[in-house]
């Protein structure tokens, strides 16, 4: 198949694995992400979405099988590059005060990524006349939505103001 020969079809194939990728990296980074945690609202936070996000790689997975496709996922050096840096707050921030905020930051930008690329999925199942995947990824889209909420509040509410003490 040549270039010209693509279509939205296989553009939602290539973003959809690239999102399953990211997906199983961030469930790889959540536990360590907790562990690091000094905050346990942030702890319980990571927690929380570590089980959600176990059920968002189960919906990509039915999305596959909806398009007949195995749930593969491919390299995604966008959530490559947004976990890299999370992983180097955790170092660099290790026992300061700040560590939280780093890591709220880090995770945000994780949620943003998410949210980007789901609504991203989710107009183009719409326009391809997929209305389970729609389901499917709005629902994920609305979690991610919701998460990206929370942390907002607990960095407004906890962590900015430790991290300015």
């Amino acid at each position: 198949m040549t270039a010209k020969d693509k279509n939205l079809n296989d553009l939602f194939l290539d973003t959809l694995k690239d999102i399953y990728y990211a997906e199983k990296q961030i469930l790889k980074a959540l536990p360590k992400m907790a562990k690091a945690a000094q905050s346990d609202k942030l702890r319980a936070a990571f927690e929380k979405h570590h089980g959600e996000t176990e059920g968002q790689v189960e919906r990509l997975e039915q999305i596959f099988e909806l398009i007949d496709k195995p749930a593969r996922g491919k390299t995604c050096d966008a959530i490559q590059g947004i976990l890299d840096e999370g992983k180097e707050i955790m170092e660099e921030y290790r026992g300061c005060e700040a560590l939280d905020a780093g890591m709220l930051a880090a995770a945000q930008a994780v949620e943003h990524y998410e949210i980007s690329r789901y609504g991203t999925l989710k107009q183009w199942a719409s326009q391809l006349g997929m209305k389970d995947a729609v389901r499917l990824l709005d629902q994920t889209l609305q979690e991610e939505k919701k998460t990206d909420e929370s942390l907002t509040s607990l960095a407004e509410a906890a962590v900015n103001l430790a991290a300015a003490a």
